[in-house]
């Protein structure tokens, strides 16, 4: 990287979504200048999609349950959260100018539940501090004698600036940037980078033809889900989820999309345990269903007796025997405890976001490339996950931060 000690640092970060966003505004607090370049016609655009059906920014739980979304990565994301945590970050929402609230799940949402306002009040923040943008501009990489390309609408650019901040995100949703195009940039400089995979996901189903066409679409409210897996670790969820034309998708099941993920890996399916009434005792469901129905149908005395209907017998009856569904011990047991197998994890590009990326084993604290002095990494890149409820944006933010105090100490400490 070039140095000027005759003037403020200059740094360029390379993507134009929370973490890069994040970076360039504690870059410039801290004296750089800072020029954000970005392959799309304006920054944020995954965010703001996030933001779609109310943006959900952080989550108000106890901090070690907080730290425990971020599984097999916790330790690394630890540092991250320590320097920029869920509450630093709702104060540093409130002095945008936008007031948050915690909704009933302890879910944290700014209120007006929408991503745009927050967005265009940094945005006017960054540029007032002199943060300047650069939309349609894609990095290409390095040119042999180490100048930074890029490609701008009209030409080719070579820049050397004294740090780079890549902050590209991962491999989902291409259409609004996140292409996991940095991949071969990075590996051909033989940087360590694992596989990108889809994580909170979908995942396939071997549905029927009758029972795709009857309920795609239709949610499953008020379930639990148990997984257990080849580890033999149980896990138990109660929430709600989406039955599609494929398999299943929705909160629940992204919540368990690492497990399911690397299960299915390992031994080519997973099991779930689908509680299809998780208020009910089993022996209570089993003397409910054991009620004489005289000459109503199976399906009505389900609605009568346990308010099973819809999408929830259809799944029973799609699952089961015909001599299991007659059966009420056999019947009873499926509503508590319903087996479904799962096949496939949905194509990245329809996940949420991205699992894999730069390990952590070729960075330093600062979240500085060892091998690639002066050139940082943030958010989705880096090879980790987190489940939907704000975690995953929490990790952005908060890796934005690190990396951007990581260039200023690199600075500082490689001043000539």
């Amino acid at each position: 990287m070039a140095s000027n000690s005759l003037q403020a640092p200059s740094v360029i970060v390379i993507g134009g979504g929370p973490a890069g966003l994040m970076a360039a505004e504690v870059l410039v607090a801290g004296g750089a200048r800072v020029d954000v370049y970005d392959a799309m016609p304006s920054v944020g655009r995954k965010f703001l999609m996030a933001g779609k059906g109310g943006l959900n920014l952080t989550h108000s739980e106890p901090s070690e349950s907080f730290l425990s979304r971020y599984g097999a990565r916790r330790e690394q994301i630890a540092p991250w959260l320590a320097a920029f945590g869920p509450d630093a970050l709702r104060r540093w929402v409130h002095e945008l100018g936008v007031d948050t609230f915690v909704g009933t799940s302890g879910r944290v949402f700014p209120t007006s539940m929408k991503a745009a306002p927050m967005l265009r009040a940094w945005l006017h923040r960054l540029r007032a501090a002199g943060v300047k943008f650069h939309m349609r501009h894609r990095w290409l990489g390095w040119d042999e004698d180490g100048a930074t390309r890029i490609s701008t609408p009209h030409e080719e650019q070579r820049l050397r600036p004294d740090a780079i901040v890549l902050a590209l995100g991962g491999g989902s949703w291409a259409r609004l940037g996140t292409d996991g195009a940095w991949v071969p940039l990075l590996t051909q400089r033989d940087v360590q980078v694992r596989p990108l995979q889809p994580a909170n996901c979908g995942f396939d189903a071997s549905w029927s033809e009758h029972f795709r066409l009857r309920f795609a679409g239709h949610p499953l409210k008020s379930v639990a889900v148990t997984f257990v897996g080849s580890t033999d670790v149980e896990i138990r969820q109660q929430g709600e989820f989406v039955i599609t034309a494929t398999g299943v998708e929705g909160s629940l099941i992204y919540a368990l999309s690492a497990h399911l993920r690397n299960e299915i890996e390992a031994t080519r399916s997973a099991i779930i345990h689908l509680d299809l009434a998780p208020g009910w005792e089993l022996q209570r469901v089993i003397d409910e269903v054991s009620r004489p129905r005289g000459s109503r149908s199976i399906s009505s005395h389900l609605q009568s007796r346990l308010n099973l209907k819809g999408v929830k017998v259809g799944l029973l009856r799609e699952c089961l025997s015909a001599d299991d569904f007659a059966n009420p011990i056999h019947l009873g047991a499926a509503i508590k405890a319903l087996p479904l197998k799962l096949i496939a994890s949905r194509p990245i590009d329809e996940a949420i976001s991205s699992a894999g990326g730069i390990a952590f084993d070729a960075l330093d604290a600062g979240l500085m490339i060892l091998s690639l002095p002066g050139v940082f990494c943030a958010g989705e890149m880096l090879d980790w996950e987190a489940p939907t409820g704000g975690y995953l944006l929490t990790g952005c933010f908060a890796s934005g931060m690190v990396a951007g105090r990581g260039v200023l100490a690199w600075l500082r400490n490689n001043a000539k």
